[in-house]
């Protein structure tokens, strides 16, 4: 079991004795803090602090990393607040501490929205330190490696968690022990059989091929120290988690597999590597294809070597990875190598801080565009997840873009205002399609024009976060602008504008219709999921009335049989004429009059008091209704169903929309008909729609 005695020997090779006694310091405030408390394996909690701590001291951080790794669960765990640490600890240590701590639980966001809010802190802490999400990695490393302790369903929720988020964020940060080890604990712990069966595989065959593989590095450290270059020369195998996802993704056999193991040149300068390089083409036949120069153009993350792919005996395919020292050092630690207390803050390392920072002040500027937190974490999650091309502007401005990317990508990732504008791209000099998918190495030149603007379709074709935000934003402004507009011609029409509607009035109606703000109003009426006429019509209604919760009915006219009782018709059932109807007690000797199939009427049998009513022969007037059409989502159809309730001549009181997976949306409407028979003409209008696929009765 590891211990703080043992950590700090281990530090005093590196740091200064007051240093290490801000260590020791955190993590005696540590221990006394969560004393009492124990991880799910029995042992003491402090173990897990001082475990992520010894992590990332291997990994070569600072003091101050140090301890705020030992105090990363005080503040979320044990109630003690930021300001404490700031006293104790100072603002830095405070500030990564906070960072890392979950947000306070809210009880009415869903767990999808506080995990998106959990993430989005941790971004906004990272994009002014990198070390936080440093040290939630080697927290969330040291909680996969006991991960055993949990209960079956937990292990697979942190797997996919694992996956999903932490593991790409190694990937970008270019921490590369982290990040292999992250994807192979998560795939041990969601596909354990397949896990054993590859680790089997690759062991039987490291067995057969050890000859093999010394064979080649002493050919290729024969011919390299002929030509003066030295190096090292290392083989490895690649981690078990990426030779799966080959597997899975290309649909091959384990046995199909052929470039599972890698060699790695390490020599001393840039020069060399690219003299290396030639040597490799010199002894193997090379797969064009396959080569990349990350050396000239790094890696997002700062990651940079030359890669190629070789063709030995029986076409197996050797991959070489040749690079410097200093970048094999950056390729293994990331952004951790700027911190190092050894050689850590080189040009290089300083380099790669510069791009990785910049890349997460892109993702804050992203999140500008969205009003929503966990829409923007799927677009960090993809963002994360997708392999990168290289293309060029006409002025050799490197861009790197998402594999799969198009010309909107590009265009947005130049500047929005030019995203906004384009109607054309050429792609090495030749015109292509805006959707046409971009190739590595190309040349784009973007085409724009003061009069063009986006399409809606363009949000089918574009890969990037950045781009999808951009659309997302110039549609719902759009939308805003045009149901704006369109609400204040409908009230017009009343005699009114949006000036003369008073702040009451227009709260009554925003409740009235779940509506958080006066912007989504507008923006859900530009975006046709409401209809502007119904708005209208309530904002117009005399502003001393509150909307009604139940339909009012003419006493003793409508209904027969209640016994010289008030009564009022259900607003849950929305009881017209035509069908069979009871009457349910309610509040201060009131009759609530149902349809016999409301759920609250079978619920409350045996509790209340039923009268059995019947309608009058002569009742008139128009009653509210309300159904749910199912329909397949494309443009125009919520205006479609607005139209046919229309012509057959019944009024629209609300329309909300509710979407489902696979482009299904239920269209709620509710409405006033003089009975069933009028009732029945509208649902035979509906049923006339193309896209309807069903109707019932609310």
């Amino acid at each position: 079991m590891p211990t703080i005695d043992a950590l700090a020997e281990r530090l005093s090779q590196h740091f200064e004795p007051s240093q290490i006694n801000l260590v020791k310091r955190a993590y005696y405030y540590a221990e006394q803090a969560h004393e009492g408390q124990y991880r799910k394996s029995g042992e003491p909690y402090v173990q897990h602090p001082l475990a992520v701590a010894n992590l990332l001291a291997e990994l070569g951080l600072d003091h101050e990393t140090l301890a705020a790794a030992m105090l990363h669960d005080v503040i979320e765990d044990t109630g003690i607040p930021k300001s404490a640490i700031v006293r104790q600890f100072g603002e830095t240590v405070a500030h990564l501490v906070d960072g890392v701590s979950k947000l306070t639980k809210v009880e009415d966001r869903t767990r999808a929205e506080r995990q998106a809010d959990n993430y989005f802190k941790m971004i906004r802490a990272t994009s002014t330190d990198l070390r936080v999400i440093v040290v939630k990695l080697a927290d969330r490393l040291h909680n996969m490696r006991t991960l055993d302790a949990m209960k079956k369903s937990k292990q697979r929720e942190k797997a996919e968690e694992t996956l999903q988020v932490f593991a790409p964020w190694a990937r970008a940060l270019g921490i590369h022990t982290i990040y292999t080890e992250l994807e192979d604990l998560s795939f041990r712990a969601l596909h354990p059989m397949r896990a054993r069966y590859i680790e089997e595989a690759i062991r039987k065959r490291r067995g057969g091929e050890t000859e093999l593989l010394n064979d080649v590095a002493q050919r290729v450290s024969s011919a390299l120290e002929r030509r003066g270059i030295p190096a090292r020369v290392q083989h490895r195998e690649k981690h078990l988690y990426s030779i799966y996802r080959k597997m899975r993704d290309k649909q091959r056999a384990f046995n199909d597999i052929m470039d599972m193991f890698a060699f790695r040149i390490i020599t001393d300068t840039e020069d060399n590597c690219y003299r290396a390089l030639g040597v490799v083409h010199s002894l193997f036949r090379p797969r064009w294809e396959r080569f990349k120069d990350y050396i000239a153009i790094p890696k997002r993350n700062g990651y940079q070597s030359l890669h190629t792919t070789t063709v030995y005996r029986r076409e197996l395919h050797l991959e070489f990875q040749i690079r410097t020292e200093e970048m094999d050092r950056v390729a293994n630690t990331g952004v951790a190598a700027h911190w190092m207390y050894k050689g850590g803050d080189s040009t290089l390392a300083r380099n790669q801080l510069e791009k990785v920072e910049q890349w997460v002040k892109n993702l804050l500027e992203m999140r500008e565009g969205t009003d929503d937190t966990v829409e923007f974490i799927d677009y960090v999650k993809q963002d994360l997840s997708q392999d990168e091309i290289f293309v060029f502007t006409p002025k050799n401005k490197v861009i790197e873009l998402p594999a799969g990317a198009t010309p909107i990508d590009f265009a947005y990732a130049i500047h929005t205002d030019v995203g906004n504008r384009c109607f054309a791209a050429r792609v090495n000099n030749t015109r292509v399609p805006l959707t046409s998918e971009l190739k590595s190495g190309s040349t784009v030149e973007i085409i724009t024009s003061p009069s063009a603007h986006p399409h809606a379709d363009w949000l089918n074709h574009v890969v990037t976060g950045k781009a999808r935000t951009a659309l997302r934003q110039y549609f719902r402004k759009q939308a805003r602008e045009v149901g704006r507009a369109l609400l204040d011609k409908h009230l017009k029409e009343l005699g009114l504008s949006l000036e003369t509607i008073n702040e009451a009035q227009m709260q009554k109606v925003l409740q009235h219709n779940n509506l958080e703000s006066v912007e989504q109003m507008f923006t859900d009426l530009g975006e046709g999921r409401r209809m502007p006429y119904v708005l209208a019509s309530q904002l117009a209604a005399d502003q001393t009335q509150a909307a009604p919760s139940e339909t009012p009915a003419t006493q003793d006219t409508v209904i027969r049989g209640t016994e010289g009782r008030a009564y009022r018709l259900a607003s849950c059932c929305h009881p017209i004429p035509g069908d069979i109807i009871v009457g349910v007690d309610g509040p201060e000797n009131q009759l609530i009059v149902h349809r016999t199939q409301c759920q609250k009427v079978r619920r409350t049998v045996g509790r209340g008091h039923f009268l059995d009513l019947y309608w009058d022969k002569q009742a008139v007037g128009e009653f509210a209704v309300a159904i749910v059409v199912r329909v397949e989502m494309q443009r125009g159809i919520l205006a479609d169903v607005a139209n046919a309730v229309a012509k057959a001549e019944a009024h629209v009181e609300t329309v909300t929309i509710k979407d489902h997976p696979g482009g299904i949306s239920d269209i709620t409407v509710v409405m006033r008909v003089s009975g069933r028979p009028h009732f029945a003409r509208v649902l035979r209008r509906l049923r006339r729609l193309k896209p309807v696929i069903s109707i019932h009765r609310q």
